[in-house]
C-alpha cells in the first residue's frame, strides 16, 4: 500500500489478503504474437455457441474521480462495439461500486456475489484494467475456443526471471516455472472456476492480511498446489499498444499506461520528504543528491540525527528498525505547520527509493488536490488528505509500528480509498517479470540490494523524453 520498511525489509502494495508459499511446478511458456491454439480434445462441441451477453465484464475501477473516469470511458467504448456487432449489450461492472469493503479490490472476496449472480446463466468472468482496450468481435472469437463447462484460467502469462521478495522467494529453485497473468491484458475465469472457487471461499475463509502483488497471488490461489488450473496462456491477450501494426492478431491491448491529462504539476508544488537515519547518511543519501533530488523544487531530509553537512532534520524520534510509524506522522506534521512551504502535494520515500520527478508531475496531472487523495506504494498525498487524516485524530500506538499499516486502517475508517498506480514499484527491476515492465513508464523503484543504484536510475528514470512527449501530446489534444 504505502512505503515503509516492514519485518521484512519491504513495503507492502495495499491492505489485504496474502496466501503461503507453495512448491515447485512445471509449466510451458507460450508464444507472444500468434493466434492460439487448442488442442483438439479441448475444443467445445460444435453446438456449443457463445453469446456475448454470457461474458461478464468486470473493470478493475477505483474510487478515486480520475479512475471512475477511466473506467466509465472503457466501459462506453464496450457498450459502442456492442451496439456496432448488433448483440445484445453484455454485463459491465465496475469493480469499486460492488462493495463498501475497501478490501474488496483484490477480487477474490468477490467470487461469492460474482457466482451468486451470474453462476448460472453466464460462461465468462472477463477482467479488465481501466487502460485495457478491447476488440470485442476477436475476444469473442478467442472465448469460443474453450469448452466453456470446464475450469479455465486464461491470461497473458508471466514468470520471474529470478525467485524474488515480493512473491515471498516462491518456487525458488525454479521460478519461471509458475506463471501468472499480467492483468493489463485482461484475464478470464470460467463460470465453473468461479464456482468451485466460491465454495473453497465459503468453506475456508480468506485469511485476512497484506497484499504485496495481486496478480501472483490470484494465480496462487486458483492453483491451490496443484489441485486447480494453472493459468492459460493466451496470445490474442496482449499489452502491445493499440495502434501497434503487430497487435492485428490481439483481441485486447494496453492505451496508455503514461497519463496525458493536462499539464504536469510544478515541481514547487511538491513537498518531498525523505526518511533516512544516521547510519544511511554515507552511502544513501549521496545517491538521492546525484540522481532524482537534482528534479526536486523543495526537499527535505529527515533523520534521528541533524547533520548540516546535508542538511537533514531531526525530529526527534528515534530510529526504529521495523515500522516508522513515528516518524512518518512527525512528517505529516510539519507538512501542514510554518516550517515548510506550503503546496498541493506530499511525497514521503525512503532513503533508497529512486524515482522520476517529472513522471510523477505528470502522474499529478491526473487527480485533484482539492480530495482526498493518497497514492499507495510511495507514499503521496494530496494537502486535504493530510489535513483530515490529523484530524481525524489517527495516531501511532508505539513509534515503530508499520506506518503503512496504521494509515491504512485510519484511511479506511475514513473512508478514503487508497489508489493504486502500477507505475510505483516497491523493489527493484530485477524483481519484476520483463513482460510487465516492457509496457510500462516506471515512475519509482525501491531497495539498493545488490545493485548499482545510480546505473538503475539512469537506465529506467533519467530519461525524460517520455514526459516530453507526453507534454507535447497534451498541447495538440487542447
Amino acid at each position: 500500500m504505502l512505503s515503509t520498511n516492514s519485518p521484512n525489509g519491504y513495503s507492502v502494495a495495499r491492505y489485504f489478503l496474502l496466501w503461503s508459499l507453495v512448491p515447485l511446478i512445471t509449466a510451458k511458456g507460450n508464444d507472444a504474437e500468434s493466434p492460439t491454439k487448442i488442442r483438439d480434445a479441448d475444443k467445445p462441441p460444435s453446438e456449443n455457441q457463445l453469446d456475448l451477453r454470457e461474458v461478464v465484464f468486470v473493470i478493475q475501477s477505483q474510487r478515486n474521480s480520475f479512475h471512475v473516469r477511466q473506467a466509465e470511458k472503457l466501459r462506453k467504448d464496450l457498450l459502442l462495439q456492442t451496439q456496432a456487432l448488433h448483440e445484445s449489450p453484455p454485463v459491465i461492472l465496475l469493480l469499486h461500486t460492488l462493495s463498501e469493503n475497501e478490501g474488496d479490490w483484490s477480487i477474490l472476496p468477490l467470487l461469492p456475489y460474482l457466482s451468486s449472480q451470474f453462476g448460472k446463466n453466464s460462461s465468462w468472468i472477463m477482467f479488465l484494467e481501466e487502460d485495457t482496450r478491447v476488440k470485442l468481435h476477436k475476444l469473442h472469437e478467442v472465448l469460443k475456443k474453450f469448452d466453456r463447462r470446464k475450469e479455465w484460467f486464461l491470461g497473458k502469462p508471466l514468470h520471474d526471471e529470478e525467485s524474488t521478495i515480493i512473491h515471498h522467494y516462491a518456487f525458488s529453485e525454479n521460478p519461471a516455472a509458475f506463471e501468472y497473468p499480467d492483468f493489463s491484458a485482461g484475464w478470464a475465469l470460467s463460470i465453473p472456476l468461479v464456482n468451485r472457487l466460491t465454495s473453497k471461499i465459503e468453506e475456508e475463509p480468506l485469511k485476512s492480511d497484506f497484499t504485496i502483488d495481486l496478480k501472483h497471488e490470484v494465480a496462487l490461489y486458483i492453483w491451490e498446489e496443484g489441485k486447480g488450473p494453472r493459468l492459460t496462456g493466451v496470445p490474442e491477450l496482449c499489452t502491445l499498444p493499440e495502434h501497434n501494426p503487430r497487435a492485428q492478431y490481439c483481441a485486447t491491448t494496453v492505451s496508455s499506461h503514461s497519463p496525458v491529462c493536462g499539464q504536469p504539476v510544478k515541481s514547487d508544488n511538491i513537498f518531498v520528504a525523505v526518511k533516512t537515519c544516521k547510519k544511511f547518511h554515507s552511502d544513501r543519501v549521496p545517491v538521492v543528491k546525484k540522481t532524482w533530488g537534482k528534479q526536486t523544487s523543495l526537499l527535505e531530509y529527515y533523520s534521528d540525527y541533524a547533520d548540516p553537512s546535508i542538511p537533514t532534520v531531526d525530529l526527534g524520534v528515534p530510529n526504529t528498525e521495523r515500522g516508522h510509524c513515528g516518524k512518518t506522522f512527525a512528517i505529516l506534521r510539519r507538512f501542514l505547520s510554518s516550517h515548510v512551504p506550503k503546496t498541493d502535494w506530499l511525497l514521503i520515500v525512503d532513503d533508497d527509493t529512486l524515482i522520476s520527478l517529472p513522471r510523477l508531475q505528470a502522474l499529478l496531472s491526473c487527480y485533484d488536490s482539492s480530495e482526498l487523495v493518497c497514492l499507495g506504494e510511495r507514499m503521496v498525498f494530496s494537502r486535504e488528505a493530510v489535513v483530515q487524516l490529523l484530524a481525524s485524530g489517527c495516531k501511532c500506538y508505539s513509534n515503530d509500528a508499520p506506518d503503512d499499516m496504521v494509515l491504512g486502517m485510519c484511511l479506511n475508517a475514513l473512508r478514503v480509498p487508497v489508489t493504486h498506480s502500477p507505475l510505483f514499484h516497491q523493489a527493484r527491476p530485477e524483481d519484476y517479470a520483463k513482460e510487465f515492465l516492457a509496457h510500462q513508464i516506471p515512475i519509482s523503484f525501491h531497495k539498493h540490494w545488490n545493485i548499482d543504484p545510480i546505473a538503475v536510475f539512469n537506465k529506467w528514470l533519467k530519461n525524460d523524453k517520455h514526459t516530453e512527449g507526453l507534454q507535447k501530446s497534451t498541447k495538440e489534444e487542447l
